[in-house]
This record gives C-alpha cells, sequence and structure tokens, in this order.
C-alpha cells in the first residue's frame, strides 16, 4: 500500500474553527463534513489512511498573517506529519511580505497559500505582484483557482501569471478552475510551472471527466488533496481509486508527485 499525503487542508484555532468551518460552507453553499480543528483533521485523516497533509489558512485581513503564520508553524512543530504553508495579503508592503517570507522560510515552511476569491484580489493583478516579486521562485505559490461566481481566480489569470514568472512554481487548486474546469485545461497547456490538486472536484466530475483531465493536464502534475474541513479523506479517497488510471498513477497523485514537487523525503 502505498502512502497517501493530503495536500490540501485549512486548519484553524479551536476557538474559532467551528466559525470557520460554516463560514467556508456558506461561501459554497456546500455541507461541512468536518469542524476544521487539528484533532478532526488527523483524526479522520488517520481513519482513512492519510499520513501526512499539506497544511494552511488563509488572512483576509492583513494584521491576520503573523498570528495565522505562527499558528500553522505551532501546530507543524506539535505534528511532525504536517508540512505547512504560509499566508500573505496583497495589502502588505513589499518590506513587510519580505519580512514575514523570510521568518517563514527559516523556520521551515514549504510553499504560500493564497485564496484570492476570500481575500478578494485579482491573481493577475498589480497589488499580487508584489507578492511574486518578493518571493522570486523561492517557494511554490498554492492558489485557489476558478469559481465562475467571482472574476479573480480564473485559470487565465493564473496561466498569465505562470509565463510572466517562469521560474517559479505554482500549484492550481482543484483541477486549476473550479467550477470551470474545461478552461483549466485550455489555460495551461504547455505550462511546465503550473501543477494542480484534486481538492473539490471530484465530487463534481464524473469519474471518465476526471480521468481524462487528469491525463491531458499531465497526471505528474496532480496532487491528492481534501480541502478539509470540507470532505471527508475517505470519500476522496475513494473518488481516485475509481479514476481509469494505473496503480503507477495513482501512486504518483496520492502522495510521489507532491514529494518530488516539494523535495521531501
Amino acid at each position: 500500500m502505498y502512502e497517501i499525503i493530503d495536500s490540501h487542508a485549512h486548519i484553524y484555532p479551536d476557538k474559532i474553527a467551528d466559525k470557520a468551518s460554516t463560514v467556508i460552507g456558506q461561501f459554497y453553499s456546500i455541507p461541512m463534513h468536518c469542524n476544521g480543528s487539528v484533532q478532526e483533521l488527523l483524526d479522520v485523516g488517520r481513519a482513512a489512511g492519510v499520513s501526512r497533509y499539506l497544511v494552511h489558512s488563509v488572512a483576509t485581513v492583513p494584521h491576520q498573517v503573523k498570528s495565522i503564520n505562527r499558528f500553522i508553524l505551532s501546530e507543524s512543530e506539535k505534528h511532525p506529519e504536517f508540512i505547512p504553508f504560509m499566508t500573505l495579503h496583497q495589502d502588505l508592503t513589499p518590506d513587510e511580505i519580505a519580512e514575514e517570507v523570510d521568518f517563514c522560510i527559516a523556520n521551515g515552511f514549504f510553499g504560500v497559500k493564497l485564496h484570492p476569491d476570500f481575500q478578494k484580489f485579482a491573481i493577475n493583478s498589480d497589488e499580487a505582484r508584489k507578492i511574486y516579486d518578493v518571493i522570486d521562485s523561492r517557494l511554490p505559490i498554492l492558489f485557489h483557482t476558478g469559481d465562475i461566481r467571482y472574476n479573480y481566480s480564473h485559470p487565465d489569470f493564473l496561466a498569465q501569471i505562470a509565463k510572466e514568472y517562469p521560474s517559479s512554481k505554482f500549484i492550481g487548486a482543484h483541477f486549476g478552475g473550479y467550477s470551470c474546469w474545461k478552461e483549466a485545461e485550455i489555460a495551461y497547456k504547455g505550462l511546465d510551472n503550473v501543477f494542480f490538486d484534486t481538492s473539490s472536484s471530484l465530487a463534481f466530475l464524473s469519474a471518465d471527466e476526471a480521468s481524462r483531465l487528469i491525463r491531458s493536464m499531465g497526471t505528474e502534475r496532480f496532487f491528492f488533496g481534501t480541502d478539509y474541513p470540507m470532505w471527508l479523506p475517505q470519500d476522496e479517497i475513494a473518488r481516485v481509486n475509481a479514476l481509469t488510471l494505473t496503480e503507477r498513477e495513482r501512486e504518483g497523485i496520492f502522495s510521489l508527485n507532491l514529494k518530488n514537487f516539494l523535495n521531501i523525503k
């Protein structure tokens, strides 16, 4: 049996976990399966056979950035199975961004998570370019991508940035474009610095269509993810197992692709 790594998990302090999970559910009009707490992530993950978790949270205002990153750091120090990704906010100054990026790199963070729809910025906006300029390929950036209700995170926007920053690496969550998967398939053609996760997509795509998209976009570029607390890992694992993939491709999606991407053992 191969290792399973969840590449997309939101975590929150216990005192706000239920509220944060509820807000996410209301935003997407999807009932939440979990409460967003660290302990529940570990409990449901272990029960499903998940061994590691890429964890993050999103700062919706600038003053949350430091406290969120220190929460993620603290939990990652307690739980060696966590792979920490930091948050940033587009309203920080370049100097503030640089200071926080330096701190997080020095403390073992593996990347950055940005959510344009929550944070209300377009991926290809000048305010967001401040972040890309400071990071300058030192860390990969995981974006929430795609939502036909908004004009912040369209796949075309990430494709544009991937072309402008060819030495940087990006992850387009949700097959590169939640609710606009066909557009994502077209947008990322020929961009070898863009990767994808399976989170919040397999419940809406048929197994045949998901398998076709994965093959079309590059099986080696996909990472398994649950979007915890939105979906149960056991259900998402079953959806991956239902895809028409080889065992080697499935093992890549469940763990090897992400380990190669982040250069982790």
